[in-house]
């Protein structure tokens, strides 16, 4: 799910290079005495260093396996669940080469440490990385601890090793027809060297690799026993609730009732914190009202304050300084010559396209829950996406050294960019202060109003385009500029001569063969707290891109999807990928033609290249009393090779209802400095009643392993914007589509 271009992943590693610390808890086997393949890794500062220095990542079978007697395995995921399906993923995988069912896996997220930073010398569950990053180590990893469960065994019977074999959960001996389970012999095996070369099976051998393994956590979240971080509890903990300044950079000065507020049901203390001020009650319930009770005098942000939010700032005039912006930018894609392309053109083509900010909006509130422990270490229960780089950020605000702070990840209630460690949209810095201030544990939740205050939001984005069509209608030439701010530049630094690649993607590295492209960038400052956003620049890039591309094709007289299917006659994966969509479509028509129903309709087609994945998206729509109605959504991914193709289908689904809502509905607007919605009355999401049907279609090219969990995202709003175009001849150029009016359409 979100959520990191490569980009932003090498300026990760670069920021996490040194791996951080084990924890003072110390994980594995000790402290869970039924499992018995499994060990306490040694902790505190020096030997914690000296094990960081000598683990490579994802090679400790004892770091991640144990085995119960039972036979049942416990894993420790090194990426996050949160939804997206990533711990049944990891033991389908780990499964395979142990041979265990993943069913009889119990997955939990692994807490810091060296033997977990598995996307390229760091750890971060986003940017659909888990599986394609992990997916050769975790097999190795599976094939080592059978070997050792094999040697175990060998040397149990006095027997060679060769001379076995296995079937799922337990050890054979084919000679003598005796077997043992995993359970009887995992102690032992814990004793056996990690060999450096397991045997791995063939694609011919999978039993659970590629199979619709159904997900691990369904029963626990159907049931109410999944345990996400706004669940946690403890003993004799404090409830707190936050009133942020009302625009960031802001400072609480006097509390006029203050002395009021103190006395009301349940309150425990008032308290002032960077930008905020918070009260500490018996439960959060009344923590909130008393904190919304709260009369605060907000000072406006000192000089020189780091990203404060400017009094005058609005969602109009931002978009207006974007389309102001004159230049061609820093290129960051040059193929031919684009000027000598547009002057010998026959015919030219110019278009200027906007998205808004988004919000996450995703269903669990911010949370955290912090308790200093008599040693003077920190305990941290925080919804997150990379725990390593938590952990340093909340020892550098406590004051500690990272081995002195312990991470809990609990599953997700949602990703979508979210949880990264944004710094001034997250409560759990406030939870360490609190904690500290009061000498309990504090559990910190944010209402909504307080989340769609602070959330940090998808970038607004405008691009202008220019194409040159021949004397046949065919493009000769593009040239794209992409006007904004990208998150990775925000989050991890950026040159000024130098491209951020979330700004460009999904413009740049298109397929189509176009002779002469150009793509460049125009850095603008977005006032706003940005964020990471479910495809990131994909998200809106390929809306720009391949609205664009309809255009062009109408403007030369082409069929959109033909244009498409002919431009990529050097790329048969993208052509073989668009011809299965038109085929799980029924066939390509455009329209407008009239339904089963007597409805008038249209179709678009879009193509997108997220993540390591292909994806060509099909949408058919029609007007309702002027309202875009979405009836059917085809997608056509090829994620390279596939560990499960149920999880892959329902990602698509939900990435496709995203793409939608976002398509359709949703916008942050700033007015005066602040955002206009502080719930969903004011920030509309899809509805159920609105949401198509979606038609999935795997295509497994033997590609590399692509991403699956943000694939399916980008090629919605094209493909609903081009419909649209096709059934009103009107052509919308800045969403969302709630903005637009469409007189004497049908409907």
């Amino acid at each position: 799910m979100n959520d990191l271009s490569p980009t932003a992943i090498a300026a990760l590693n670069r920021r996490n290079g040194q791996p951080m610390n084990l924890s003072r808890r110390g994980f594995l086997g000790a402290s869970l005495g039924a499992l018995v393949l499994g060990v306490s890794v040694p902790v505190g500062p020096a030997r914690a260093q000296g094990a960081a220095a000598a683990v490579a990542p994802g090679t400790r079978v004892r770091a991640f396996l144990e085995i119960r007697p039972d036979g049942a395995v416990l894993f420790r995921s090194a990426f996050i669940e949160g939804g997206q399906g990533i711990f049944t993923a990891m033991a389908q995988i780990v499964g395979e080469e142990l041979d265990v069912d993943p069913a009889r896996f119990l997955v939990e997220g692994a807490p810091p440490g060296p033997d977990y930073l598995l996307t390229g010398g760091a750890r971060f569950t986003g940017g659909s990385m888990s599986v394609r990053m992990s997916y050769e180590t975790m097999r190795k990893l599976g094939a080592s601890a059978r070997q050792m469960l094999l040697q175990a065994a060998a040397k149990r019977w006095g027997v060679p090793t060769a001379s076995l074999s296995t079937e799922p959960g337990q050890v054979l001996h084919a000679a003598s027809g005796r077997k043992l389970p995993y359970g009887d012999i995992a102690a032992a095996a814990l004793n056996e060297p990690v060999p450096r070369d397991a045997p791995l099976k063939s694609r011919a051998e999978f039993r659970w690799i590629g199979k619709p393994v159904p997900r691990l956590d369904v029963r626990d979240k159907a049931t109410g026993k999944a345990r996400y971080s706004i669940d946690q509890t403890l003993d004799g903990m404090l409830h707190a609730a936050v009133q942020h300044a009302p625009r960031l950079g802001g400072e609480p000065g006097a509390l006029e009732n203050e002395a009021e507020v103190r006395r009301m049901p349940g309150v425990h203390s008032v308290h002032r914190l960077p930008g905020a001020v918070a009260v500490l009650a018996s439960s959060w319930w009344r923590a909130r009202r008393a904190v919304e009770a709260l009369r605060v005098s907000w000072a406006e942000p000192a000089v020189g304050t780091a990203h404060a939010m400017p009094v005058d700032f609005s969602s109009d005039g931002h978009r207006a300084a974007l389309k102001a912006a004159t230049g061609d930018g820093v290129a960051y894609e040059t193929v031919g010559d684009v000027a000598v392309g547009l002057r010998s053109a026959a015919r030219s083509v110019e278009a200027t396209y906007d998205a808004p900010h988004l919000a996450h909006g995703q269903l669990e509130p911010p949370s955290a829950l912090a308790r200093w422990n008599p040693d003077g270490t920190l305990e941290l229960w925080i919804p997150n996406q990379a725990p390593e780089m938590f952990q340093a950020a909340a020892a550098k605000i406590a004051g500690l050294s990272p081995d002195k702070v312990m991470i809990h990840s609990p599953m997700l209630g949602g990703f979508f960019g979210r949880h990264f460690l944004y710094a001034s949209a997250n409560p759990f810095p406030q939870a360490i202060l609190l904690a500290k201030a009061a000498g309990r544990p504090v559990k910190l939740i944010w209402s909504r109003e307080e989340e769609f205050l602070r959330d940090a939001l998808r970038p607004m984005g405008v691009a202008r385009f220019q194409a040159g069509l021949d004397a046949a209608g065919l493009p000769v030439a593009l040239s794209a500029v992409a006007v904004g701010e990208g998150a990775t530049g925000r989050w991890f630094g950026r040159q000024p001569d130098k491209v951020d690649s979330s700004a460009v993607e999904g413009i740049a590295g298109k397929p189509y063969a176009i002779a002469n492209r150009r793509v460049g960038q125009i850095h603008v400052d977005d006032p706003a707290v940005i964020g990471f956003w479910r495809s990131v620049g994909h998200s809106m890039n390929d809306f720009f891109y391949e609205t664009f591309f309809d255009e062009m094709a109408e403007a030369g007289g082409q069929d959109p999807y033909e244009l498409r299917r002919r431009l990529l006659v050097n790329s048969p994966r993208h052509r073989a990928l668009l011809e299965a969509v038109a085929d799980l479509s029924g066939g390509w028509r455009r329209g407008p033609f009239t339904a089963g129903d007597g409805s008038r309709r249209a179709r678009g087609v879009a193509m997108a290249s997220p993540f390591g994945s292909e994806v060509a998206t099909i949408a058919e729509v029609s007007l309702r009393r002027g309202v875009v109605v979405v009836h059917d959504l085809w997608v056509a991914i090829d994620p390279g090779s596939v560990v499960n193709p149920a999880i892959i289908e329902a990602q698509v689904t939900s990435a496709a209802a995203l793409g939608l809502s976002a398509t359709l509905l949703e916008q942050v607007v700033y007015q005066d400095g602040q955002p206009q919605a502080r719930n969903f009355d004011g920030y509309p999401i899809l509805t159920p009643d609105r949401m198509p049907q979606v038609h999935v279609r795997i295509v497994e090219s033997g590609a590399p392993m692509g991403g699956v969990g943000e694939p399916g995202l980008p090629g919605v709003p094209p493909a609903v914007v081009n419909a649209v175009a096709a059934l009103t001849g009107q052509r919308v150029r800045s969403l969302p589509l709630a903005k637009a009016t469409f007189p004497g359409a049908p409907g």
